[in-house]
């Protein structure tokens, strides 16, 4: 099964969308990758879904990517003695460690970390930022707020510090669970929410091994400030913004997501736009425009993949909203200024042999009318540095890792192929590469193709190696 695009789909699964028939109406529809959710449903539920996933790449015979997306720490407001309050701009507000419920002066908000990181000055922000609180002063235990914007706040709703990088650790202990149970799943990938520094990745990186790759959520403010760190210490990044538009002001939110795209494509990772894509798909068959030039602008800007929420999860149209996603990719990638701009947003090669044999792989290319351009690859890195040139031509990767093969479904304009065929010399290496393309639809007989490994075979991280070649 051949895409015929390039950026690639992530479709979210929940109760719209759990059964096996829907799910592979996905899969159809375009989607190349399923994030499972774990802010909702039951371990049970999820590994019934990545035994549909498994069982549809083998119907189809296709490697699909499945995420598993960590909760993060979810900063909330107690309960209330009274039901729901309403809060008047000017009118002071409490907000302490005081577990008693609370009432229209004060509310208890269980959370030590955040009054030991406050500070006269500091914003609040409540239940996604309908509500705005001022800190006037605080303490260890207690802080006294004025209400900047009031609205009708009721129990264990959100609770938002834009200004402040929060002494908290990303994963929390229902984290922990919930990644344990994951790594007995097969899954490919795990999202770690709420990113604020590179250290924030350690603890993950130091229980999956490798075995997954780690992909980082931007959605503080803080993590802006250490982004360049972030992105090295990530297999994939993802600007998630839904809390990223409720901490900074949406004017700002355009900029920070192509500066966050910008800085995955000169790492070479692979970066995902996500959130309200398709919101109105939820209850609607069809976008608004601004929501499809929302889809269309992340794919200009060269991101790897979008991302589908609610609209796949919960929506009415989950299949519908990915072959409509599909369909505003495929006619941004049709647009001749689309590689315009892909040309001119090309970033510096580093300085190593890698990139120096991926650098003449796009310059051949542009040269010849090349049908596909063939990696070897163990670990996958020969692919993203391939992928992030962004050739014409498609990437069709070849890798002995069923693993590799399902991670890389992720990356643009990768067409990944798992194959465990011993290659014993160069001739042979060409003549797979060709039929391999010829079977994928990629190549026609006759085609140039282009072929990058690394020699000796089987050394991870030895790319040094391009032919043109007839398939």
């Amino acid at each position: 099964m051949n895409r015929q695009r390039r950026a690639k789909i992530i479709a979210t699964l929940g109760p719209s969308s759990s059964d096996f028939a829907t799910i592979r109406a996905l899969f159809d529809a375009g989607a190349d990758i399923f994030r499972l959710n774990f802010s909702h449903g039951t371990h049970q539920q999820h590994r019934a879904r990545v035994d549909y996933i498994r069982e549809i790449e083998r119907e189809r015979d296709r490697p699909i990517a499945i995420l598993l997306d960590l909760q993060g720490p979810k900063l909330r407001v107690g309960t209330f003695a009274d039901g729901p309050v309403e809060l008047v701009a000017g009118q002071r507000f409490r907000l302490d460690l005081d577990p008693q419920p609370g009432n229209q002066h004060r509310a208890p908000l269980p959370h030590p970390e955040i009054f030991a990181a406050l500070k006269a000055g500091t914003d609040l922000l409540l239940d996604d930022g309908k509500i705005r609180l001022s800190v006037q002063s605080c303490g260890a235990d207690f802080a006294e707020t004025v209400v900047v914007n009031g609205g009708r706040l009721s129990e264990r709703k959100g609770v938002n510090v834009p200004s402040v990088l929060l002494p908290i650790s990303a994963l929390t202990p229902k984290d922990r669970a919930d990644l344990d149970f994951g790594m007995t799943l097969d899954i490919d990938w795990v999202a770690l929410s709420f990113v604020q520094r590179a250290a924030d990745l350690h603890e993950v990186h130091d229980i999956v091994k490798g075995r997954v790759g780690v992909m980082s959520k931007l959605e503080k403010p803080a993590a802006i400030d250490s982004l360049a760190a972030i992105v090295e210490a990530s297999d994939a990044v993802m600007v998630a913004r839904g809390d990223l538009g409720v901490e900074l002001p949406a004017e700002r939110v355009p900029r920070i997501q192509k500066q966050i795209v910008r800085a995955c494509r000169d790492a070479g990772k692979p970066v995902i736009v996500a959130t309200q894509m398709l919101e109105s798909m939820v209850a609607a068959p069809v976008p608004t425009r601004a929501e499809a030039s929302d889809v269309a602008t992340a794919v200009y800007d060269g991101a790897d993949a979008v991302m589908l929420s609610a609209e796949s999860a919960s929506g009415n149209y989950p299949v519908e909203a990915v072959a409509m996603m599909s369909r505003i990719i495929a006619e941004v990638e049709s647009d001749p200024h689309y590689r315009d701009l892909m040309e001119a947003s090309q970033k510096k090669p580093q300085p190593t042999v890698a990139d120096a044999v991926c650098l003449s792989m796009r310059a051949t290319a542009r040269v010849l009318p090349i049908a596909a351009i063939v990696t070897y690859t163990r670990s996958g890195a020969t692919c993203l540095r391939a992928a992030r040139e962004r050739p014409q031509a498609a990437i069709l990767s070849i890798t002995p890792d069923l693993q590799v093969a399902r991670r890389l479904a992720l990356t643009w304009g990768v067409h990944s192929v798992f194959s465990d065929h011993a290659i014993s010399d160069v001739p042979e290496m060409i003549e797979t590469a060709c039929a391999i393309a010829r079977d994928e639809t990629l190549a026609s007989s006759g085609d140039h193709v282009v072929v990058a490994a690394g020699m000796p075979f089987g050394v991870v991280g030895s790319t040094n190696f391009l032919h043109i070649a007839k398939a």
